[in-house]
């Protein structure tokens, strides 16, 4: 199987690592950064997943030339904000019968399916955290394995073989509600991945505050709201958090120390144990002087609520802070959100 992985991240290079490691495709790794692409050509892709440590010999170019055979696969491991001109590049070098796989957070796959078809684009919601440690080493952060299915839930000859060859990545199932699986994963990184953001700290730490996990609750609440409203029917992975009972009133975001809202706090700290050591890679991005991702997170849910007229003040406020860091009007930091934790208890002026 010739495969293009396009992207070189925490994600994309963990994908690439394991697929090179296994040896069963015939792997180009497409990366528009010069320093990944200098460190892998001298040294290596290098992956850390725990106490192991591999080093794999990959092909990674900056862009695709016209002599390029068609690719089986393409794996898109970009950042959504450049998911559509990965594909756009891409797509003519993409086998008739070929399948690309959206590996982003993020509603990426209806996207990509507007440029290829929908019967291409196969969605793959991932488990596990990854981060660049610096460029051409990549470490997985947390265990975890991956869900593969289609945006239509229609039945695909090419799905048995791609469950098969990512297990290299850990357990992979399939479902037929794709949508459900994505909004769920959406809903918790418009919490995790924002407020890492904002808080310039590991989700471990940040989630040790009473402020941090209330804001987590209360954003999570709106998003799944604004799903309900759209028709999903929330997907609840093995071990996973249960979204819909952890929603909350609007009228309930002042800070409480019921037995209910205490219940929800205890649930959060458990849910994001496994993810404590993750760095929002969204911060990652604002550091590299690269856009943020936040209008396909909150963004995504902000836009959608205007649809259906459902308030989503803490979307609002959490994109709105995003941005503020990413113009350099403010700085990631805890005193930035419990600025912003403060300012949301309060309401909208007057």
């Amino acid at each position: 199987m010739r495969c293009l992985v396009i992207g070189c991240g925490g994600l994309g290079g963990v994908i690439a690592g394991d697929l090179a490691r296994d040896g069963r495709t015939d792997l180009t790794v497409l990366s528009t950064n010069r320093d990944v692409r200098a460190a892998i050509e001298r040294a290596g892709l290098i992956v850390r997943d725990g106490r192991r440590r591999f080093t794999v010999r990959v092909r990674i170019a900056e862009a695709l030339d016209a002599a390029e055979r068609p690719f089986d696969l393409v794996v898109l491991a970009t950042p959504p904000t450049a998911v559509e001109a990965a594909i756009g590049a891409a797509a003519p070098w993409l086998a008739a019968e070929g399948r690309v796989v959206c590996v982003q957070n993020g509603l990426c796959e209806e996207r990509v399916a507007r440029v290829v078809g929908v019967e291409r684009v196969i969605g793959a919601v991932v488990f596990f955290g990854a981060s660049m440690l610096e460029p051409g080493v990549a470490e997985r952060t947390s265990r975890g394995g991956l869900a593969l299915g289609k945006l239509d839930a229609a039945p695909d000859p090419k799905l048995a073989a791609l469950v098969e060859l990512f297990g290299v990545l850990g357990r992979v199932r399939t479902t037929a509600n794709l949508s459900g699986m994505r909004w769920t994963k959406l809903a918790v990184n418009c919490a995790m991945s924002t407020f890492g953001t904002i808080g310039g700290e590991p989700v471990g730490v940040l989630m040790r505050r009473h402020d941090a996990r209330q804001l987590g609750i209360e954003v999570i609440s709106e998003a799944v709201r604004v799903a309900r409203a759209e028709g999903v029917r929330l997907e609840r992975p093995g071990g996973a958090l249960d979204l819909g009972w952890l929603v909350v009133d609007p009228s309930a975001s002042a800070p409480r120390r019921s037995p209910a809202l205490l219940a929800r706090h205890l649930l959060v700290l458990a849910a994001v144990t496994p993810y404590r050591r993750l760095r929002s890679s969204m911060l990652a991005a604002i550091e590299r002087g690269r856009e943020p991702a936040v209008e396909f997170l909150n963004g995504e849910v902000v836009q959608r609520a205007v649809r259906h007229g459902i308030p989503v003040p803490i979307n609002v406020a959490a994109r709105d802070a995003v941005w503020a860091i990413a113009r350099g009007q403010a700085r990631p930091s805890v005193a930035t959100l419990v600025a912003l934790y403060e300012a949301t208890r309060r309401g909208p002026p007057g």
